[in-house]
């Protein structure tokens, strides 16, 4: 071999150990570019799980908040209908009651006494509806005689509208107490409503 061809033969080995340097390297970097491309798409994939997750939970809590809204919204509704039964109930038992005159008359004579105790002035005025009035005025002295000491319960000619009991009020009008029906259920109102809560929805125990 002379030495033309042992160079071509020393070029072509080295071209040859270039060839598969770079090929090693080509194939190396195409591994670490497939294992980058895959290390992204996981990562990809798990934000992506992430957010549909949270997205989920996001819509799920939406939810629930909202049927917590319309469970609270019928609960209210049911509390309102069952304060009107119960005020409906007592209109009713208001009416049966003012028809039983001993029974009635004996509630008024309780309220004119409380009022007694609690008002200064010996002179107070009552008022009570048209239908009490008619019924009251013919007895009204024996029914006031002895509710308190000193004090006189002057009957007023101009009836109120109410469906029941009275209102009592001092000769100037600055002091009253009101123990007609209407007012006397407005001030149970806030009572009735708590016990009406307590009942529908329970502590926890």
């Amino acid at each position: 071999m002379n030495q033309v061809e042992a160079l071509e033969k020393a070029i072509l080995e080295r071209a040859e150990l270039m060839a598969d340097e770079c090929r090693n390297r080509a194939d190396a970097g195409r591994k670490n570019i497939l294992r980058e491309a895959s290390e992204r798409l996981h990562l990809r994939e798990e934000k992506e799980t992430l957010l549909a997750k949270s997205l989920a939970d996001r819509a799920y809590l939406r939810k629930v908040q909202a049927d917590e809204l319309k469970l609270h919204s019928k609960m209210d509704h049911m509390r309102w209908n069952l304060v009107q039964v119960v005020i409906d109930r007592l209109q009713q038992r208001m009416q049966a009651l003012s028809q039983n005159e001993a029974s009635y008359f004996k509630l008024l004579q309780a309220f004119l006494r409380q009022a007694a105790g609690q008002m200064e002035q010996q002179r107070l005025l009552v008022s009570v509806n048209a239908d009490d009035l008619r019924r009251l005025k013919p007895q009204w002295q024996t029914l006031t005689a002895d509710l308190g000491p000193d004090k006189q319960f002057e009957l007023m000619d101009e009836s109120i509208d109410t469906l029941g009991g009275c209102l009592i009020t001092t000769t100037d009008k600055r002091v009253q107490i009101d123990h007609t029906f209407e007012g006397r259920l407005a001030r149970l109102e806030r009572k009735m409503h708590q016990a009406l809560v307590e009942r529908l929805l329970p502590p926890h125990r």
